[in-house]
């Protein structure tokens, strides 16, 4: 693969002195040998000039091998198996598309790696973009999501390298993403070609969302940015059934806060994570969903379904942007979704909420992206969780008929037919 952006230490050899990769923009303190000053000769001002240099260059020493330990934490880290494309994640013992161990923490490990690298950018774009030649495709993904998060736009040609090379269909999915995230108007016609010859159809279809991202100027926002940075691990996994649910506010698809304290007071409230709109078994859920609005009211329950994504791919799973191209149904979903979607919809920007609802975001690859695990919250009128259920593959939770019957009925027990185990 062709690199387009070199690494920190080769540009800066023709410019300046750096240590590990740090651009610190100073000449060097010592020239040859014959033009140093005995040491008895220099003042306390060269002394301390000397100080400062040698303290910037450890600390650039520092920030560079903070990125390569992310990179070595993701690397080392024993993922479970993906398919030859990567476009589905196995589970190691069962052989099976999904995760059934609940305790697996292959989620937060990706989660907290991206977080980390978008806080390292934009000073260490280079490490950063190195990470989309490393051999691990972990890496690499982790690396490109990074890249679009942080906006990153130097990245670019280093992007579309990727997606028209790399091997692995879940890192050209997550490229195409991050060129959209990117609002790379240089990559829209690249992104059109792999829409009509990429061999995997996830890769073609998250060129046709990058595609409209850009002609739509709706990439990434600071808002997403500041919600990958402020991931606190002390906040994962609060929720417990009995206990109070911890508040929260996201924003719906028209970017109007819903806070879930309000919504919910002196009401049943069911919260549905989702996957994407790439999912048929969350189309066929929002088919079921668009019915039941009466028999809900009557039960005195509001619903909330969540995705961990952007407002832009919020409005697309309900209908509001591009009337994508989906090769499991005929018909399109917009019209329809547009005129009787009746709940809201809610952007959980970077997996935070879905963290500490212990819905595990990034826990595996479904059609090569990476996504939370299904799950079904059900909160009491008095603010008590009552149900967490969370799914083992895509199909794996109660229907929306079997979470409107554990409401009604107050007993609060389901396992899928299905469930891995």
């Amino acid at each position: 693969m062709q690199k387009t952006l070199g690494s920190a230490v080769s540009i800066d050899r023709r410019r300046h002195t750096t240590v590990g990769g740090l651009d610190n923009g100073v000449k060097p303190v010592l020239g040859k040998r014959e033009n140093r000053k005995d040491p008895a000769m220099v003042s306390h001002s060269n002394l301390s000039y000397v100080a400062f240099i040698v303290i910037a260059l450890s600390t650039g020493t520092d920030v560079a091998g903070q990125t390569a330990a992310i990179f070595d934490r993701v690397n080392t880290h024993e993922f479970q198996p993906l398919n030859e494309d990567g476009s589905f994640t196995n589970d190691r013992v069962l052989a099976k598309n999904g995760v059934s161990d609940l305790a697996n923490d292959d989620w937060k490990v990706r989660l907290l790696a991206i977080r980390d690298l978008t806080r390292s950018l934009p000073k260490q774009l280079d490490a950063v973009v190195a990470g989309l030649e490393h051999n691990d495709p972990h890496v690499r993904q982790i690396a490109a999501a990074a890249l679009g998060i942080a906006r990153q736009k130097e990245a670019a040609s280093a992007l579309q390298n990727v997606l028209e090379a790399d091997p692995m269909a879940l890192v050209r999915s997550q490229a195409a993403m991050s060129l959209g995230q990117l609002e790379s108007v240089e990559s829209l016609e690249l992104l059109r070609q792999v829409f009509e010859r990429d061999k995997s159809r996830d890769v073609r279809h998250q060129s046709e969302l990058a595609i409209d991202q850009i002609e739509k100027r709706l990439g990434a926002t600071e808002m997403q940015l500041a919600a990958f940075r402020a991931l606190d691990e002390a906040s994962f996994k609060q929720v417990q059934v009995g206990q109070p649910a911890p508040d929260f506010t996201l924003s719906d698809s028209e970017g109007n806060p819903w806070q879930l304290s309000r919504a919910g007071n002196g009401k049943w409230t069911v919260l549905i994570w989702i996957f994407a709109d790439w999912c048929p078994v969350c189309h066929g859920e929002f088919k079921e969903l668009m019915s039941m609005k009466k028999e809900f009211d009557e039960a005195n329950a509001v619903v909330a379904t969540i995705e961990c994504h952007d407002l832009y791919r919020c409005r697309l799973m309900v209908g509001k942007e591009k009337d994508a191209d989906y090769w499991f149904s005929k018909a399109s979903f917009q019209q329809k979704y547009l005129r009787s979607v009746w709940w809201p919809h809610l952007s959980d920007l970077a997996g935070g909420v879905g963290a500490q609802y212990g819905v595990d975001p990034m826990s595996f690859a479904v059609h090569a992206e990476y996504v939370n695990r299904p799950s079904t919250i059900i909160i009491d009128p008095e603010g008590r969780v009552r149900l967490t259920y969370y799914g083992t593959f895509w199909g794996d939770r109660p229907s929306l008929h079997e979470t409107l019957e554990m409401i009604k009925s107050e007993e609060f027990s389901f396992e899928h037919p299905r469930r891995l185990k």
